[in-house]
């Protein structure tokens, strides 16, 4: 679980530096496409071509188009139909999907593992809530898309990961995620990017540079090792352990208002969930212990 911890530290300062320096100012399908071109440039020399299974091949592809691609575009698109306190309120079903699609491939229930999911989201909602417009239902859909998606790779990554063992490094073979990615982004900025919204200051080519190879490259790797080494419950919690620590890096570094109170019982009800997990469900004690 180390690894989850990390990257939701990394990913903490990522959300606000996107919220700070890009949002608005830079083309949200040339910001996608960027950081999958650095990320798959900096797996791309590391790449193993020879002696890796065409189907994990194009098993990696897939749940880079779904985890990368498909998640960032549509969480971008659905600002156009959200406020942003909507938006975040409404990416607390992702645990709710990743204990539903991991059950799914399995053929299986589990009951601990959805109740720990619940109680996170219950946790992100006290944070996270802040009231409905009247017009949501396209961006909510939207943005349950992202959600899904992102659930779907990195369950998928762990599954494939789990059904063709390899005796090379886990690194040798993600290239391919970013090359899956690349496969969804290139066509949207093709299509529906603007140009003249490119970046305009070296801060903002400085702060993309950084999401590509820090945020996105490192960042997804780890977070997709990471979910190799946990259960389903515990992968669901550690989603949305996301939502108070982004807004925690906010509040101290960029002062922005925050009700501290919600933030503190929410996070509380977050740690509490994966208490649960790692209490009563015999597969999150077994691989917490690995």
């Amino acid at each position: 679980m180390a690894l989850l911890i990390l990257v939701t530290v990394l990913w903490a300062f990522s959300f606000s530096l996107i919220g700070e320096f890009l949002a608005g100012h830079v083309d949200s399908d040339f910001a996608v496409l960027s950081r999958v071109l650095l990320a798959a440039l900096l797996f791309l020399p590391v790449t193993r071509w020879a002696g890796v299974p065409g189907r994990l091949k194009l098993g990696i592809m897939v749940t880079g188009a779904l985890q990368f691609g498909i998640t960032y575009l549509c969480l971008y698109r659905s600002f156009a139909y959200l406020t942003v306190p909507e938006v975040l309120l409404f990416t607390v079903f992702t645990p709710l999907y990743v204990t539903l699609i991991d059950d799914a491939l399995y053929r299986r229930f589990s009951p601990v593992a959805l109740l720990a999911a619940a109680v996170a989201t219950v946790g992100a909602g006290i944070i996270r809530y802040d009231g409905l417009s009247q017009d949501f239902l396209t961006g909510f859909l939207l943005l349950q898309l992202a959600n899904f998606t992102f659930a779907a790779g990195q369950v998928g990554y762990k599954h494939l990961m789990q059904a063709f063992p390899l005796p090379v490094p886990a690194w040798r073979t993600f290239g391919y995620f970013f090359f899956g990615a690349l496969l969804i982004a290139a066509p949207s900025f093709l299509v529906f990017g603007d140009v003249s919204r490119l970046p305009a200051t070296g801060l903002q080519w400085g702060v993309l540079a950084w999401l590509g190879a820090a945020a996105s490259g490192l960042g997804l790797y780890l977070w997709n090792r990471g979910a190799c080494q946990v259960d389903a419950g515990t992968l669901a919690v550690m989603n949305n352990m996301l939502v108070p620590a982004g807004l925690l890096v906010n509040l101290l570094i960029w002062n922005r208002e925050a009700d501290l109170l919600r933030l503190l019982i929410g996070g509380v009800v977050i740690a509490f969930s994966l208490w649960v997990n790692a209490r009563f469900h015999p597969r999150a004690r077994l691989d917490l212990a690995t």
